[in-house]
């Protein structure tokens, strides 16, 4: 680990943001606990800290919605980083008439929140992610796609404009546009289709090699195989980049009749879906028990930590939302363990300290209250 860079907030400030007209916390453990009740406002700071990274934050809101209800509109998160002993004073937020939030760094506004990725990656697991193998596929390409951009920084424009000349051409033809303009955007289309589809599958692969090494350090968290299946998967499995794009151009040329009538692009990586197992039991995780999940889910997000950790040589910020409410007490010190041993900095939430008790030295706790927010003595 000494030749990787470790992102750590020591200070993070929230202003009209969700329910905190002003927030002020000062950290100084590598492992951080929120506890309080539900709906005081733990998950909100943990939506602030994703709020530093490139993206629309772990609920994905608008930015609009963000602001306190009775604020003026206007919200800001700002953090002190240190970077292995550099400090950088990292600011986003929105004001009032814009559409998009600002990025500040060090006090100088920069273009794009993807500049963001230069100082830290931030990786999460919220409960709502607990339905992510028995929901539609769409949430889990999303969360293949966020995986895939905290190792390619590269990989959330690439997504958008693919997605952005699936819409284009879906327009073509249904407004019957002429040959040869769908002809170019169906290129365009293949271009980037296989290069979305051929980082995805990168993922998976390393990601797949990683969780099988973790499981072999004794770790108490199920095995889980990884697939990314789908039409597209299957009619260019074994080309090269080069023959996926010429076939997929060929597939798009010779699907627009049947694509003209459904109304949308009927064959392409935006149908793609990640396939995840039991191992041990050989069966889909969508069929495993809801336990089962969500170990099979920690277990995938700890192996991801230590891969974006292994190829960045950065490693990531952790917001575990209710991480320990459904772990047993052998479970939960695992996962602190795992947590310090990973080096980064680790945020979590839960309604009850006990939770916590199993923290090592490392680890702070701070209680979260309608008066703001208290460091536990412990």
């Amino acid at each position: 680990m000494a030749d990787r860079r470790s992102a750590a907030l020591s200070r993070l400030t929230l202003t009209n943001f969700r329910n905190y007209e002003h927030l002020d916390l000062a950290f100084s453990k590598p492992l951080i606990a929120f506890v309080g009740d539900n709906g005081i406002g733990k998950t909100n700071i943990l939506e602030a800290i994703s709020f530093l990274t490139a993206g629309r934050g772990l609920r994905r809101a608008p930015f609009a919605d963000v602001g306190r209800m009775s604020g003026p509109g206007s919200w800001s998160v700002s953090t002190i980083l240190n970077q292995n002993g550099d400090e950088t004073r990292i600011g986003t937020g929105l004001t009032n008439g814009e559409a998009g939030r600002r990025v500040r760094i060090d006090g100088e506004d920069v273009r794009s929140s993807e500049t963001l990725l230069d100082y830290m990656r931030v990786l999460w697991l919220v409960p709502s992610m607990d339905g992510l193998f028995t929901g539609p596929g769409s949430d889990r390409r999303r969360f293949l796609d966020r995986l895939t951009l905290s190792i390619d920084p590269t990989h959330g424009r690439r997504v958008s404009n693919f997605e952005k000349a699936l819409r284009q051409r879906n327009k073509l033809l249904d407004h019957g546009g002429s040959s040869d303009f769908l002809s170019a955007i169906e290129t365009q289309v293949a271009e980037l289709g296989t290069a979305v589809s051929l980082a995805r599958s990168e993922t998976v692969t390393l990601l797949g090699e990683t969780v099988k090494a973790q499981a072999e350090t004794g770790l108490p968290f199920p095995l889980a195989t990884l697939t990314l299946d789908g039409a597209f998967e299957m009619a260019t499995r074994g080309m090269s980049a080069s023959d996926r794009e010429d076939h997929y151009r060929e597939l798009l040329s010779e699907g627009r009749g049947r694509d003209r009538a459904a109304g949308r692009t009927l064959m392409g990586p935006h149908l793609s879906d990640l396939l995840v197992r039991h191992a041990a039991k050989d069966m889909p995780a969508a069929q495993s028990s809801t336990g089962e999940q969500k170990a099979l889910l920690i277990g995938l997000i700890l192996a991801h930590a230590e891969l974006t950790a292994s190829i960045t040589g950065m490693t990531p910020v952790l917001l575990l939302d209710e991480i320990a409410a459904h772990l047993d007490p052998n479970r939960r010190k695992a996962l602190f363990t795992r947590l310090l041993d990973l080096g980064g900095q680790v945020f979590m939430t839960g309604t009850d300290a006990a939770l916590f008790e199993a923290l090592p030295q490392e680890g702070e706790v701070f209680e979260i209250s309608s008066d703001g927010a208290a460091l536990v003595e412990r």
